[in-house]
């Protein structure tokens, strides 16, 4: 470690000609957000450090409890005041530096601190090691007038996991952060990319024009950023909602809307992917969905990140809950081989709440976390892999991201969730659609991802556990998520070349399905409904719990699976026996009734389900069969999809997809603002 003085707040130069780059500054919410708060500053006394128990995870002893968090020490992105004696922590979300990823994906093994005070203060910088301790690096403490504090740390222990950070304590009166920032040394011939952002959107004009107006309003971003590439595949134009006059004007000639029919976020993201690389300037492109907040520092750190990996890498933001801001999603994602189904990595907790318990107080997330892929909520991808391996599956919506995640690391190429580069984005938590019309999707897409993919014989588990889906949804009385899953297994066995010829029709098809069924017609007002009626009251006076074992589960399966054969209630087709909320609606509740009120699971109506003993025999003896079909016919279409691949994921085919093999007006679905 060594300690020097500079004042180049991009780059400086030492006597040995080595250049630094900024690649991680520190910032702050936008307006003094209270709620993000915890994500910038941890106001808690740094002090506290847990101790942990040996072997464990998680701290022995609770850190002190929730500090006053003070917005009005933040006066703008970059400065922050802090009054006479007191101390905060940076070691947080945005503001800690990932040192283990840098050391995992890159050769920069030197980060140099510099942090421009004004006041008496001390700087004391941390580390932690993969299992959550802390150790001080260094303090140092400064006078008013005196030079940054610049601190030189090795990038050299981090092989498992750990942060850098540093904690800013002022003395005898107060000390304003003027700026601070984390730089690496450029190796020789070092040539910065440039980024384009890739937006699909639909009928959502509004969230949109939001995004354009953030991104043009960053000039740190605009340096890397040349061109913004909306996919608009809606009615409600972008172009015509108010105040796009203005965003584009932030942008500049960087902004191009493309206009075309609504081929899903597959198509979407494949278009701003196609135009990218057709376009030949950019270095990178980064899929942004439309209706998330950024943090746009996140968006420029994941771009000077993929600057400096060893190779082509695919670097991913987290997603954060847009309702509750300071709690993320989860920290990685993987695939579960044999299931074949996806979901949080190993070693990572789901729904975590920084609030509750920041970054130096949450051991786990000291572990660095290596993914399969990164949702396309926020992830860049650099175009040498895209004109390697071709664009997005034509799959619509659902499991593009996740395909695209295994084919790369099937070329060979890696992707990072970076943290410090996150969005926030609705959570998963506000609906299922699993039981909506996107049904079809989720049970098309991921046939096709485990017949291109699995390394197991017929798929491993993964056709057994869809079986079982169709098992429990049955029970459910959700009868038109079964016909969906249904007509998607008799289009897988269709062959892959239905995936680009119905990718722009199937929507409407899916829907007009859907609507045929009772479970599926939902009514904002419960006095559209009968009242809740029951003719015999439940077991016992008591509803319906989990089994508690695993025979138990099978003995309520096989008892609930029996009573389907019994005669429909009479009063329960004209009453419905019970009002169910969205969190109860599960097969061991559902299936002991002849009919329901149920929530929807965004909590805007509810819908009337209806035992149909008779149309439940139908769909099961269906399931069966194509179940059967297509474990027969498992190795016949593996081939057929894994041969078609990099057809159906070329330029030409999408090309096609999109309308543009023909000879047209140039100018025609597209606006150049």
């Amino acid at each position: 470690m060594s300690t020097t003085a500079t004042t180049d707040q991009k780059t400086t130069t030492d006597a040995g000609a080595t250049t630094w780059t900024a690649v991680h500054r520190v910032v702050f919410p936008e307006a003094a957000d209270l709620d993000t708060m915890p994500l910038y500053v941890d106001f808690n006394d740094p002090q506290r450090i847990p101790e942990f128990r040996s072997g464990s995870a998680e701290p022995a002893v609770t850190a002190g409890g929730a500090a006053d968090v003070r917005p009005d020490y933040v006066v703008d992105r970059r400065r922050f005041s802090l009054p006479a004696h007191q101390r905060v922590s940076l070691g947080t979300y945005f503001n800690a530096f990932p040192a283990s990823y840098w050391q995992a994906h890159t050769s920069v093994r030197t980060v140099r601190l510099t942090v421009e005070l004004e006041g008496d203060a001390t700087v004391v910088v941390y580390r932690s090691t993969s299992r959550g301790t802390a150790n001080r690096v260094s303090s140092t403490r400064t006078g008013s007038g005196s030079a940054p504090v610049v601190v030189e740390l090795p990038i050299t222990s981090f092989g498992d996991g750990g942060w850098y950070w540093f904690d800013l304590t002022a003395h005898g009166s107060s000390v304003l952060l003027e700026r601070a920032e984390w730089s690496v040394p450029e190796p020789e011939g070092f040539r910065p990319g440039k980024l384009s952002i890739a937006v699909t959107t639909f009928n959502r004009p509004d969230y949109c024009v939001r995004n354009l107006g953030a991104l043009g309003a960053s000039p740190e971003l605009l340096e890397v950023l040349h061109r913004v590439i909306v996919t608009d595949q809606g009615t409600q134009r972008v172009r015509d909602e108010t105040g796009i006059e203005v965003a584009a004007e932030g942008l500049g000639d960087r902004l191009t809307i493309v206009e075309q029919p609504n081929l899903g976020g597959s198509g979407g993201f494949a278009r701003g992917m196609l135009e990218t690389v057709d376009d030949g300037q950019s270095t990178y492109v980064m899929l942004l969905d439309d209706d998330v907040e950024m943090e746009t520092e996140g968006i420029l750190r994941a771009a000077q990140f993929a600057d400096f990996t060893r190779n082509p890498t695919i670097v991913g933001g987290h997603m954060f809950n847009l309702f509750e801001r300071a709690v993320m999603h989860n920290f990685g994602e993987s695939v579960q081989q044999y299931r074949f189904s996806y979901g949080a990595a190993e070693n990572t907790r789901e729904g975590h709440d920084f609030a509750a318990s920041n970054l130096r107080t949450t051991p786990w997330m000291h572990r660095r976390v290596d993914v399969d892929y990164n949702g396309w909520w926020m992830c860049l991808i650099p175009t040498e892999i895209i004109r390697e391996i071709g664009l997005a599956l034509p799959v619509f919506i659902k499991w593009d991201d996740v395909e695209y995640g295994i084919r790369a690391k099937s070329h060979g190429f890696t992707t990072v969730t970076l943290p410090g580069a996150a969005v926030w984005h609705m959570p998963w938590t506000e609906k299922d659609d699993t039981i909506d019309w996107q049904a079809y999707y989720h049970q098309r897409n991921r046939w096709v991802a485990t017949l291109v993919y699995s390394p197991y014989k017929r798929g491993g588990r993964m056709p057994k556990e869809s079986l079982g889906v169709d098992a429990r949804h049955l029970l459910s009385m959700q009868y038109s998520a079964v016909e969906l899953r249904l007509q998607a297994l008799e289009d897988v066995l269709d062959g892959p070349d239905h995936l680009h010829r119905t990718i722009g029709s199937k929507l409407g098809e899916v829907r007009a399905t859907r609507s045929r069924f009772d479970d599926a017609k939902v009514s904002k007002d419960l006095a559209d409904f009968p009242p809740v009626k029951r003719s015999k009251p439940p077991h016992k006076g008591k509803s319906p719990t989990p089994a508690r074992s695993r025979p138990a589960a099978v003995a309520r399966l096989l008892a609930s699976a029996a009573y389907q054969l019994k005669p429909v209630a009479a009063t329960a087709t004209h009453n419905p026996e019970a009002h169910v909320a969205a969190v109860d609606a599960r097969w061991w509740r559902l299936s002991q009734l002849d009919s329901a009120l149920v929530t929807s699971s965004d909590g805007t109506g509810a819908s009337w389900h209806k035992r149909d003993a008779e149309k439940a025999r139908e769909l099961a003896l269906r399931s069966a069969d194509l179940h059967r079909r297509l474990y027969l016919k498992w190795d016949e279409l593996a081939e057929q999809y894994r041969a078609a691949l990099p057809d159906f994921t070329s330029q030409q085919a999408w090309r096609h997809t999109f309308g543009m093999d023909t000879p047209a007006d140039p100018s025609a679905g597209r606006t150049t603002e």
